[in-house]
């Protein structure tokens, strides 16, 4: 059942519909308050989410949960090895009856789209995705067609040592706004999630707090947070560190600055505020940018990983309001 909201009220106070929908989703996935705010910075920035995790973790329950809780039509596509680019974007058909080809649309034509196990795939098909992630169209037999909107991409991804996997390619890697992992539930939450599956799926305990339309107008109310001046010079401070570490082959691209920045924004307003402060993009930096970066075979070989690399890099910059780290000054602090 759908649930009308007074457009108004939800510029004035989006703080107290974004706690509901945060609620709702936790319905289905108990314990994982952190994770579903992570995902529906994505939502509110109008970016795509790549989960990636071991099987059975509940990341098909969160993406269910999220379009059921914004109502949102919602499609799963399972990804295998023999899959083709058609059998996702749609294929033209010959009606005989009109002596015309027919487009039939594919799975991508919905409002959130889930991508089971999208490293299962060959390239081809998954480079398939690149048009629909970037531009929210798809082009088939030279004719151009439009996604609904919103059109959001929730793909899975498990982990690359697994046998029968793909990694998935750099442009891709870097349409995906932010990546997410789930992890294990604490043991309190699993045997509560046991004594619910009795009962029904963990999805059916989701109703719809949000309306399609209403996700636009908060959509929109993220793009309206202030950044101040001094945050964005953080942030391309921060993007270009990456470019020159020794440790990453390939660093953040321009989209990496405008994702890092947006998803800010959306944290400052689940946090309630109208603004960024640095806080916001030490909070999201590392599921926005670590995903991008690629580090040199010596560093993989040495055992280091982009977050914990991010992670420094983020407490060495100069953060706008402080004092450098480890000057004379910022140790009398």
């Amino acid at each position: 059942m759908s649930i009308s909201i007074n457009s108004s009220y939800l510029f004035d106070r989006p703080e107290e519909w974004i706690e509901r929908i945060l609620s709702n989703v936790e319905r289905a996935v108990l314990g994982k308050r952190e994770v579903v705010e992570q995902a529906l910075i994505a939502i509110l920035c109008g970016g795509h989410v790549l989960l990636e995790d071991v099987p059975g973790v509940g990341k098909t329950t969160l993406v269910r949960a999220l379009a059921q809780t914004m109502d949102c039509s919602f499609k799963r596509i399972q990804f295998t090895p023999d899959m083709l680019p058609s059998d996702i974007t749609g294929v033209s058909l010959f009606n005989r009856g009109t002596n015309e080809f027919e487009f039939r649309p594919g799975p991508l034509f919905a409002n959130i789209v889930l991508a089971d196990e999208l490293n299962r795939t060959p390239a081809k098909t998954q480079a398939a995705l690149l048009e629909a992630m970037e531009e929210k169209r798809v082009t088939v037999d030279g004719v151009t067609y439009e996604l609904p909107s919103p059109f959001i991409l929730l793909a899975t991804q498990n982990p690359i040592e697994y046998e029968g996997t793909y990694r998935l390619p750099e442009a891709q890697l870097d349409r995906f706004l932010i990546r997410i992992r789930l992890g294990y539930p604490d043991p309190s939450h699993e045997v509560e999630m046991l004594g619910r599956s009795h009962e029904r799926h963990p999805a059916d305990y989701v109703k719809t707090v949000l309306l399609k339309e209403e996700l636009n107008s908060l959509q929109k109310r993220v793009r309206s947070v202030h950044v101040d001046d001094s945050l964005k010079h953080y942030i391309v401070e921060l993007i270009n560190a990456t470019r020159k570490h020794p440790d990453f082959e390939l660093g953040a691209s321009p989209r990496a600055s405008l994702a890092l920045m947006h998803t800010a924004q959306a944290r400052a307003l689940i946090q309630g505020r109208g603004y960024v402060v640095p806080d916001d993009i030490k909070a999201v930096a590392s599921i926005t940018l670590a995903h991008r970066l690629w580090l040199t075979p010596e560093a993989r070989m040495a055992g280091k990983n982009a977050e914990r690399i991010l992670e420094q890099l983020v407490e060495w910059k100069n953060i706008p309001g402080a004092y450098p780290t480890g000057s004379a000054r910022g140790r009398a602090q």
